[in-house]
Parts: C-alpha cells; sequence; structure tokens
C-alpha cells in the first residue's frame, strides 16, 4: 500500500497573513462584546433593575441586533457576562484588600465585611446584578451560578485555608466552609434586617463577620 503524500506546509507569508487577519477579526469581535456590555452596565445603573430588553442595549451601544445575537443567546447570556465579571472584580478587590493584613483572621474579616457591603441593594448600582438576576439565576441555572462564583470562592478557600494552617480556624473541608461563608455574607446582605418586636433592625457588617468567626473557630464542617 502506497503512503498517502503529505500535503505541503503554506508559506510562511501565507500563515502570517491568516494570523493577522483571525487577530484582527477577534479584536473586533471582542470590541463589539465590551460595547454591549457598556451599554447593559449604563442601563443597569440608569434604571437600578436589570428590567430593560436586548433593542434597548443594541440602541444604546449603537450596533446591530443581528450583531448582539452573533454573541450573546439572549438577554440571559449577556447578563450571565456581567455577573461573572462582576464576581471576578469582586474576588480581585478582595484579594488586594486582604493583601495588606498579616493575620489569617483579620484577612478573612475584611473579606466577609468587604463581600457584605459590596452585596447590599443600593440604588443605582450594580448590586441590580446580585438581587435581580442572581436570584432568577440560581433557581433556573445553578450550574453556572457554581461556575460564576469560582474566582471568588478561590480567593475565600485560600483565605480559609491560611487560617487552618496557623491554627486560628478549624475546618475539615476548607472550600466547603468557604462557600458557607461566601452564602452568609452575599444572602444575608439581601434580606431587610432582623425583626425585633415590630421593627426590623439592620444587620451590620461586623454582625455578620462576628456570625461567621463562631463558625471559623468553632468544630468547622465534618
Amino acid at each position: 500500500m502506497n503512503a498517502v503524500p503529505a500535503e505541503p506546509a503554506p508559506p510562511a507569508w501565507r500563515q502570517r497573513a491568516v494570523e493577522r487577519s483571525t487577530r484582527a477579526a477577534k479584536l473586533r469581535a471582542e470590541q463589539r462584546i465590551q460595547r454591549f456590555l457598556d451599554g447593559a452596565q449604563e442601563l443597569i445603573t440608569e434604571k437600578g433593575t436589570t428590567d430593560f430588553t436586548v433593542q434597548e442595549v443594541v440602541e444604546r451601544s449603537k450596533q446591530s441586533l443581528r450583531s448582539f445575537y452573533q454573541h450573546f443567546d439572549g438577554k440571559h447570556e449577556l447578563l450571565l457576562a456581567l455577573f461573572e465579571d462582576s464576581l471576578s472584580r469582586c474576588a480581585e478587590e478582595i484579594r488586594e484588600a486582604t493583601a495588606a493584613k498579616k493575620k489569617p483572621l483579620e484577612r478573612l474579616r475584611v473579606a466577609v465585611e468587604l463581600l457584605y457591603k459590596e452585596s447590599q441593594p443600593r440604588p443605582n448600582k450594580q448590586s441590580a446584578l446580585f438581587t435581580d438576576f442572581a436570584m432568577q439565576l440560581l433557581a433556573s441555572h445553578p450550574a453556572q451560578v457554581t461556575a460564576a462564583h469560582v474566582p471568588l470562592l478561590d480567593v475565600f478557600t485560600e483565605l480559609v485555608e491560611q487560617a487552618v494552617e496557623s491554627g486560628d480556624a478549624h475546618a475539615a473541608k476548607p472550600r466547603r466552609l468557604a462557600a458557607l461563608l461566601m452564602q452568609t455574607a452575599m444572602f444575608t446582605a439581601q434580606t431587610p434586617g432582623v425583626p425585633a418586636d415590630s421593627n426590623s433592625t439592620p444587620v451590620t457588617a461586623k454582625e455578620v463577620w462576628e456570625f461567621c468567626l463562631g463558625g471559623l473557630v468553632g468544630a468547622g464542617v465534618k
């Protein structure tokens, strides 16, 4: 049986031309995507809610509806992209804020309090992503919620592991405890407060941390 001759490699100039063309197309696509994201973010900031239409995003970004659907399946996917970006930025902010602290528990305190404050509903802020959209997403697409939280969970896991290594905290499963800390801070931030008689008393970041601290220095997750 005769061997099939290998096809000759394309000339180097052709490879360079294709690579340049691919890079240029990728850059244009990234720029279009960013304009859609920026347009959606402006609408969230103005309205204080995620209640807007794809057409509004298209008009705000000065692009076409066809271009939008080339990059996104729909409004849900656009919001998911914003949600993931928000969590990634939050993770970086927490990493930077905790880096200046020397003691592991102090780093965790800063992380929990900062996450709590960032997750609180605020008028005309991106927190609408955490209130309106995140709650819907949690019920309809739990796997996507899990994936979006990975950067933040990684930061909290590192901080818990450092506290365990120093002997300041106890956790048989550091990553699981880190997830509990995150959920406590984020979901408590969505509540109006703690009922007291006929009134509701707002929960403070300090109170959330003190509650989390009890779990950290206690028996941990078994």
